[in-house]
């Protein structure tokens, strides 16, 4: 199924960012029977997997003709210089390398779902699914959550809760209808020269314009995302700001562009251009300028409850230093600043 970086936290470079746009211009095939209110029976389910498919076959069809019409037809058949022509090989066959390698992982990443210190306990879920007054079943998420790293809110300041998922949503965790579960740091859900009178011709033209259309077109979503990641915004939180304890705030998780990139993509640079994990935080928990987190708070407070869950090599929770937190103060209100510390 097409997973386009549903988790940022699945995997986070830059290739990857330019092949989950790629996955937004040839998504919508993905999502024909995605508004159907029926419950799905089991031959509905698998027609619905196959059709997720059709976009990525298209592009690797897309993708082999391009292969033929540039390797054979102009770099064997056109270009009559050796020199030139193994250049133009190389150059092209390290592009296509990092072409395949970071969108099969785009493709095959699954997303990363709430852990289960999210979930109700057993006596507050019972209590939680007996009452019927809503004023009464927030008071017992409330609860809940004072034990949970959680402080955004809903438009009306309720805990957000998954009722498919039985979940207290982590902040920045939406539910996927499509993956049928709650995504960690939800994006969102992708469903894409004058030469010789010879017979050649036709493909090398046609392949420009087929590059054309989608070099517009990524380059148009590329932009965009570039600019989400230097907000440290996902799509979702670029229409709809996530509401704090104190009210609705889009910047909320931004800490500079600096560190807004270092939190997507990782501190080392060397790192970006290859499609492997390097983002820093577990996903779970995130530093904000909004909400002041005590030191260690975040990383400690999963373990207080005994519900943890180890992190996956080469991964590493969000570190919170008092040295790195400053007050700024804007219009007679203080609002406490909370900074990553550098690694």
């Amino acid at each position: 199924m097409l997973r386009c970086a549903c988790g940022v936290r699945s995997r986070s470079s830059l290739w990857l960012v330019c092949f989950k746009t790629l996955l937004d211009v040839t998504s919508p095939a993905a999502n024909v029977l995605h508004g159907l209110n029926m419950a799905p029976s089991h031959a509905l389910r698998w027609c619905k997997r196959a059709l997720n498919w059709v976009p990525v076959l298209f592009i690797n069809l897309v993708v082999g003709w391009s292969y033929y019409a540039y390797v054979v037809e102009l770099c064997v058949y056109t270009i009559p210089n050796n020199a030139e022509r193994i250049s133009y090989l190389v150059v092209f066959h390290v592009f296509l390398t990092m072409f395949i390698w970071s969108y099969w992982t785009a493709i095959g990443s699954k997303p990363a779902g709430p852990s289960k210190a999210f979930s109700l306990p057993s006596a507050e879920k019972e209590l939680y699914e007996r009452e019927e007054q809503a004023e009464t079943q927030q008071e017992i998420l409330k609860r809940v959550a004072r034990n949970l790293p959680v402080y955004t809110r809903t438009a009306g300041g309720a805990i957000r809760y998954c009722d498919h998922c039985q979940l207290i949503k982590p902040d920045r965790c939406h539910h996927c209808s499509t993956c049928e579960m709650c995504v960690l740091k939800m994006d969102h859900h992708c469903p894409w020269k004058q030469l010789p009178d010879t017979h050649a011709k036709f493909h090398i033209l046609f392949l420009f314009f087929v590059a054309a259309l989608f070099f517009i077109s990524i380059l148009s979503l590329l932009s965009y995302h570039l600019w989400l990641v230097g907000k440290n915004r996902t799509t979702i939180e670029a229409f709809r700001a996530p509401v704090f304890t104190n009210g609705p705030d889009k910047s909320g998780f931004s800490l500079g562009f600096r560190r807004n990139v270092a939190e997507v993509f990782g501190s080392e640079a060397k790192y970006w251009i290859f499609p492997v994990f390097s983002s820093l935080g577990d996903g779970h928990s995130f530093v904000t300028r909004s909400v002041h987190i005590d030191p260690e708070q975040a990383n400690s407070i999963l373990q207080q409850n005994g519900k943890s869950q180890s992190p996956a090599d080469g991964e590493a929770h969000p570190v919170h230093t008092a040295d790195d937190s400053k007050e700024k103060t804007d219009g007679g209100q203080t609002v406490s600043v909370t900074m990553e510390s550098e690694p």
